[in-house]
C-alpha cells in the first residue's frame, strides 16, 4: 500500500481547524476530550486511536456503548453512498469513491471523515483534483496535518455506513492518501467516533467555586435587603 507522511501534527494555517475545531471537556478534568466541530455541527472525540483495529461490526459496537463523561450518544462517522452501483471511482474527485471526494455542498454533507480530512485539516490526496488519469502525485499529498487529534493514524477508518452492494463491506476514509472506498468487515482497522451536536461547556474546579461563591454572595445580600 502506499503511505504519505506519518507522524503529523498541528499544523497553523492549514485548514480551518483552528478556527471551526473548539475544545471541550466532557469529564471535568480539565482536559480537552474532544472537539464541537462548528461547521458539521458533530462533536468528535480527541483520541483518534481509542480502540485497536477492529473489524466493522466490533467498530459500531465499540462506539455505541462509548461513554465519556456523561455522554453515551456515540458513533461512527457517517458519509453518502452516491452511486447506484456502490463505488463510483474517481481519481479527479466529485464521487463517494477514491480521491478528493465529495465533502459538503450548501447544507449536504456527503461525508464526515473526508470533510474532516480535506476541509477541516487541509490535508491533500494522492492524485491531484480534476487529474482523471493521476499521471502525477500532488506535492505535499498525505496526512501531513492532524490537528490536536490524538494519535491519529495514517491508515483506514471505518464509517457507520454499509456497502450498498454488500458483500461483507463497510465503507472506510484512508487517512494516509485522502481516498474513500469500501473494504471487508472483517478486516481490522480503526475508527473514529463522533457524537451529534455540541456539548455543554464543562467548568474548571476554580471557576466552578468562583460561581458558586459568587451565588453565595448574592443569596446573602438579598437576603440582607428582605431583613
Amino acid at each position: 500500500m502506499l503511505a504519505g507522511s506519518a507522524g503529523a501534527a498541528g499544523v497553523p494555517g492549514q485548514g480551518t481547524w483552528e478556527t471551526t475545531l473548539q475544545p471541550r471537556d466532557l469529564d471535568g478534568d480539565t482536559i480537552t476530550d474532544a472537539f464541537y466541530d462548528t461547521e458539521l455541527n458533530i462533536t468528535w472525540l480527541r483520541n483518534a486511536n481509542a480502540n485497536s483495529p477492529m473489524v466493522w461490526a466490533d467498530a459500531n459496537a465499540w462506539a455505541a456503548n462509548l461513554v465519556v463523561g456523561a455522554f453515551s450518544d456515540w458513533r461512527l462517522p457517517t458519509m453518502v453512498d452516491t452511486g447506484a452501483p456502490g463505488c463510483d471511482y474517481s481519481d479527479a474527485g466529485g464521487t463517494d469513491c477514491g480521491y478528493n471526494g465529495q465533502t459538503k455542498t450548501g447544507a449536504t454533507l456527503f461525508s464526515e471523515m473526508a470533510h474532516l480530512w480535506y476541509v477541516t485539516l487541509g490535508n491533500k490526496a494522492l492524485c491531484p483534483p480534476g487529474d482523471a488519469a493521476c499521471s502525477v502525485a500532488q506535492p505535499g499529498w498525505g496526512l501531513t496535518n492532524t490537528g490536536d487529534f490524538q494519535s491519529m493514524q495514517s491508515y483506514y477508518y471505518w464509517s457507520g455506513l454499509e456497502y450498498a452492494l454488500g458483500l461483507s463491506g463497510a465503507w472506510t476514509f484512508y487517512t494516509s492518501d485522502g481516498s474513500q472506498s469500501s473494504v471487508d468487515g472483517y478486516f481490522a482497522v480503526y475508527a473514529l467516533a463522533v457524537r451529534p451536536g455540541d456539548v455543554p461547556a464543562v467548568p474548571e474546579p476554580g471557576t466552578a467555586a468562583l460561581v458558586l461563591m459568587g451565588l453565595g454572595a448574592l443569596a446573602v445580600a438579598r437576603r440582607r435587603r428582605a431583613d
